[in-house]
């Protein structure tokens, strides 16, 4: 074809010193006008037609070769195939420009055909997390890998080509670069390895609540990828945390309480202890009026008179003979407050125990656990709770402990 371009060109009154520069340059021109034809061609009728194709078919999985743009990865290819086969035609196959050309085609074509299969690779990670049950595989770090795999075969490839050597001769090289090639790659073989263990040990998966104080994380894992965790903060910022963080620092991962179906509240009630004194006989029988406590008094009461002979309930003062307090009577109101609310789970500890008294007071801490999950509602649950304590608090003559504040000198002061 070339012999007929220059044939062409001198019946068209080109010296013969320049029929070969203008056959190549000529030639050159068409091949480039082949090329974007090809381009147009790919780019406006067969994608239209295949996105014609895929958005009346009913399967859902064609969709994701459109949006991670496989079929468009496949269309630039026909350029550079064409880019390589006509030049050996249109072109002097022994000039430097073919040569050139040809080089740039192969190189193009390695690195078009990587986008290629990693975009394949994007519709087998997005149908993994579409539809696999089992989250741990630790499959986004093991496309990543496979994605630096083929890049590194497309990268040799095309020095290859640029070099006119075989790619065997440059792997052959390779031995002496591993130690090089170690400490390049350091923190991905790191992540690869953490991400193993990961998987392994089931630490953590894609939508599990993980904290991790030292890099600011609070949230929802969003992925697991072979370098870096992307955590979504409950603000909604995004914290990237290194993959191998996860294995060689402690986190805490909440997935485990959610699988319970309880959430756990620990808080505490500081009652200030000059506020603790014995019940009277007119003190238990109008708390007897609370429903909650009206069998744990009678049985207490019982309790204490069956225990004492008539001879010791007549000699012994109300100072020396057992007595109920208010504070373990309020204990057991918390109690029976919160074995009959419809939010506490039933089936998990609930507990209302004293813990060691300090300068501050006397803490109550209350430990249970709610049977709703959600945040919002969760903080509303525990709310009701301590709202309807403190102001039960009074009632048993109890005061809450707090610091003394401007309003406390300005009452005192009248």
């Amino acid at each position: 074809m070339n012999e007929a371009l220059i044939t062409w060109l001198a019946e068209q009154g080109i010296p013969s010193s320049y029929l070969t520069v203008s056959s190549q340059l000529v030639g050159l021109c068409f091949i480039f006008v082949l090329l974007f034809l090809s381009y147009y061609i790919a780019k406006h009728l067969f994608l239209g037609a295949v996105h014609a194709f895929v958005t009346n078919s009913k399967n859902k999985w064609d969709d994701l070769f459109l949006q991670h743009n496989v079929f468009v990865h496949l269309a630039l290819l026909l350029p550079f195939i064409l880019l390589l086969f006509l030049t050996p035609l249109i072109l002097a196959p022994e000039k430097a420009l073919t040569n050139i050309a040809i080089v740039v085609a192969k190189v193009a074509i390695s690195f078009q055909v990587a986008r290629c299969i990693s975009a394949a690779l994007n519709v087998i990670n997005s149908l993994y997390r579409d539809k696999a049950h089992q989250r741990y595989l630790p499959l986004n770090s093991t496309i990543q890998v496979i994605k630096l795999a083929v890049y590194l075969v497309a990268t040799i490839l095309a020095i290859s080509f640029i070099l006119g050597r075989s790619p065997i001769y440059l792997l052959s090289g390779l031995g002496a670069l591993t130690a090089v090639l170690l400490l390049i790659f350091q923190d991905t073989i790191k992540g690869l390895v953490a991400s193993i263990q990961i998987s392994a040990n089931r630490m953590v998966a894609p939508g599990d609540w993980i904290e991790i104080p030292k890099y600011g994380a609070d949230g929802d894992v969003l992925e697991i990828g072979l370098n870096t965790v992307k955590v979504q903060n409950f603000d909604r910022t995004v914290t990237t945390v290194p993959t191998y963080a996860l294995i060689s620092d402690s986190f805490k991962n909440w997935r485990d309480m959610f699988n319970s179906g309880g959430r756990r509240i620990k808080r505490s009630i500081i009652i200030d202890i000059s506020s603790i004194k014995f019940l009277s006989l007119a003190q238990i029988n109008a708390l007897q009026e609370f429903a909650l406590i009206t069998d744990y008094l009678t049985t207490k009461v019982a309790e204490i008179s069956d225990g004492e002979s008539e001879l010791e309930q007549v000699f012994l003062d109300q100072k020396n003979r057992r007595q109920l307090t208010n504070v373990g009577t309020f204990r057991a109101y918390i109690e029976a407050y919160l074995t009959q609310h419809d939010k506490v789970h039933k089936e998990m500890t609930c507990m209302v125990r004293q813990l060691p008294a300090t300068e501050n007071g006397l803490p109550l801490e209350l430990y249970f656990f709610s049977n709703d999950q959600n945040w919002v509602n969760y903080e509303g649950i525990q709310a009701d709770i301590f709202d309807h304590l403190f102001a039960m608090a009074p009632l048993f003559e109890l005061r809450i402990f707090q610091h003394p504040t401007g309003f406390d000198w300005h009452k005192n002061s009248e």
